[in-house]
């Protein structure tokens, strides 16, 4: 048994930008922990945080801001600049592919509370 609950998957990636903005990387992971990963991130005070997939994980980015953006962090959050790109890697057998990728910035807005709900 692993100390992390019998979870024997690397921790999550994640650096900082020159600016000093963190940055998510997405991969294979369920997306449910890449978006504790964004709002620990948001909660922690970093302003902004940079959501970054390549390839097949470019959807799971989205999926990964939607959820944080729509439910989590509702009216706490805006979105972008989101930008994509191609990169050019060398594959395993020694060929170059062109790879996109995609870059989304995900930033705490500086709004009051929301109101309580009206009672029922």
């Amino acid at each position: 048994m692993t100390p992390r609950g019998g979870d024997d998957r690397p921790e999550i990636a994640y650096r900082e930008t020159p600016t000093g903005h963190p940055i998510v990387f997405i991969g294979q992971k369920p997306t449910m922990t890449y978006v504790f990963q964004l709002v620990a991130q948001l909660h922690s005070g970093a302003g902004a945080v940079i959501v970054k997939a390549r390839g097949n994980a470019i959807g799971k980015a989205v999926d990964v801001v939607e959820v944080v953006r729509r439910r989590l962090l509702q009216g706490q959050v805006t979105i972008g600049p989101i930008s994509i790109d191609t990169e050019r890697l060398t594959n395993r057998d020694g060929r170059d592919a062109n790879v996109s990728s995609i870059t989304i910035s995900v930033a705490r807005t500086a709004s009051e509370p929301a109101p309580p709900a009206p009672p029922k």
